[in-house]
């Protein structure tokens, strides 16, 4: 499994305010239905900025695209998408038994 960070920002090109409006209160039902299946394990709404954060715990970067683009609103989002890695996996000095092998 893969965690993600994704920013979602409005982009709604192409279509009314209104009908933004109306995918987004669909979009969030979605969320839900995503949450209740354990794909999406926080969120949060960046207050002033019209954009949330969530974090997804998928199969692969292909099933996180699947995800964010089956929401009713994800072709009027912008997505901002980070790979996470639990720290204590993480060597910042790249050397020791947890270092790639070869130059």
């Amino acid at each position: 499994m893969a965690l993600f960070a994704v920013i979602a920002k409005k982009a709604p090109i192409g279509i009314s305010v209104d009908e933004f409006n109306e995918r987004l209160a669909e979009g969030f039902k979605y969320t839900k239905e995503m949450v209740d299946k354990g794909v999406l394990k926080h969120r949060w709404i960046l207050v002033g900025a019209s954009a949330g954060l969530n974090i997804y715990e998928v199969d692969s970067h292909e099933h996180l695209m699947k995800v964010l683009y089956d929401s009713p609103v994800g072709s009027h989002l912008q997505f901002d998408v980070y790979p996470l890695i639990d720290p204590s996996s993480f060597n910042p000095t790249g050397t020791g038994p947890d270092a790639a092998q070869g130059s």
